[in-house]
């Protein structure tokens, strides 16, 4: 059965999440065009170029929001906006999960104008993220995946 376009692009972002270098959640994302349903950029979480990786030298912790979270790398959706750089506008990002709230202002900033991820994130500021897409107009839809 042929898969929909949201959920072969999902795919590939599960295929970039392969690469992240942060063990405690391995995330992708891919920004695709929507004009052309072509791929404009991917990313993953890892660190900064040159940087050492959580795999090969631990995680960088530290209290975020009353949890303990790794520091040491950029998220999926960022690296993607990165390499994107202006070309990120008027695309869709499709992510493994949903945004943090840092990463949702760089998403609008970006000029990206659809969201869609594959598990929905919760934290302490999942609200605010939905909050914040709402007020930018920008549609946030979770696809769960399916059976293998």
């Amino acid at each position: 059965m042929r898969p929909t376009v949201d959920e072969y692009f999902l795919g590939i972002a599960d295929h970039a999440a392969t690469r992240a270098t942060c063990d405690r959640k391995h995330v992708g994302a891919v920004l695709v065009n929507n004009a052309t349903k072509t791929i404009v950029s991917t990313g993953y979480n890892g660190s900064p170029r040159g940087m050492p990786h959580c795999d090969d030298v631990g995680h960088l912790m530290k209290e975020i929001d009353g949890r303990q979270s790794c520091i040491r790398t950029l998220h999926a959706e960022s690296n993607a906006i990165d390499q994107a750089g202006i070309m990120a506008e008027g695309c869709t990002l499709y992510c493994t999960v949903s945004p943090c709230y840092e990463c949702a202002k760089r998403i609008i900033n970006a000029g990206i104008v659809r969201v869609v991820v594959r598990e929905y994130y919760q934290s302490q500021n999942s609200g605010m993220v939905e909050d914040l897409f709402r007020e930018a107009l920008i549609p946030f839809e979770t696809l769960n995946k399916t059976p293998a």
